[in-house]
């Protein structure tokens, strides 16, 4: 059974799963989905065409689905998707997609207070946003990333899996997988040993990653020459190696280097 203080104003258009908790003064708009077991604290808003799944818990002042801040949103209908079993803090902001793009964010993300989340950006699974962390429009956020308290995304960057983003930095191009990522503007300085450790990466594949990396950043080569190296050099690369190359062959915004 839902518990709704009676203080909260929320629409009779929005549908709310069962045992959903609404606290005073919150609201939540018309055409707003909440699924079964989500907490909403006190003085929380909710709107546009915003779908939060379960077991998830927004604390006070957070505001959600509010309209882009975009000069090309003209008032479109477009989606904001969060997944399960999320914990969003105090004056966190997120907005919606624009256009015919979407806003989603997975399951699993501990995103701290005041920390923005702005349109249409992809943000996965199990990845921490300490307090402050903005993204610009467009940002893609890969799983597990942790982004430090104060830092600043690019619009149109990616942040590989597993990398770590340390705390003030200004990101300007794309993140590598499982690096560390540190600067005003931010440049690797090396691979995430812990955060891969944490994961449960083998040995076997750290060491794989290690070498990539010095390839990468210390060879002194172009990047596409020093893509054909890895290749070269590894005949049987792990999924995670994989995942490093076909990541750094995509960017357009070039790499933190």
């Amino acid at each position: 059974m839902s518990k709704i203080h009676p203080t909260a104003i929320i629409s009779e258009k929005a549908h709310l799963g069962a045992d959903v908790e609404v606290g005073p003064f919150s609201v939540i708009g018309d055409s707003v989905k909440i699924g079964k077991g989500t907490k909403i604290l006190n003085n929380v808003t909710i709107t546009g065409s915003t779908e939060i799944g379960q077991a998830n818990k927004i604390f006070s002042y957070a505001v959600i689905g509010s309209p882009p801040q975009d000069l090309k949103y003209k008032g479109e209908n477009s989606p904001l998707c969060i997944g399960d079993n999320n914990t969003i803090r105090e004056f966190v902001t997120i907005n919606p997609g624009t256009q015919d793009h979407s806003t989603r964010i997975g399951s699993d993300n501990l995103i701290m207070a005041y920390s923005h989340i702005a349109h249409d950006c992809q943000v996965g699974n199990k990845c921490i946003f300490s307090n402050n962390a903005t993204l610009a429009g467009h940002v893609t956020v890969e799983d597990e990333v942790v982004i430090g308290g104060l830092s600043a995304v690019h619009q149109f960057t990616r942040l590989g899996r597993l990398a770590i983003i340390g705390g003030c930095s200004k990101v300007v191009q794309d993140v590598p997988p499982y690096s560390t990522c540190d600067g005003h503007p931010a440049k690797v300085y090396g691979i995430n040993f812990v955060g891969l450790k944490r994961a449960n990466i083998s040995l076997e594949t750290t060491h794989q990653l290690k070498n990539a990396f010095k390839i990468l950043f210390h060879s002194g080569l172009s990047l596409p020459h020093a893509i054909d190296q890895i290749k070269k050099e590894f005949t049987n690369p792990s999924a995670e190696l994989s995942h490093l190359i076909d990541f750094v062959s995509s960017s357009q915004r070039g790499i933190s280097r």
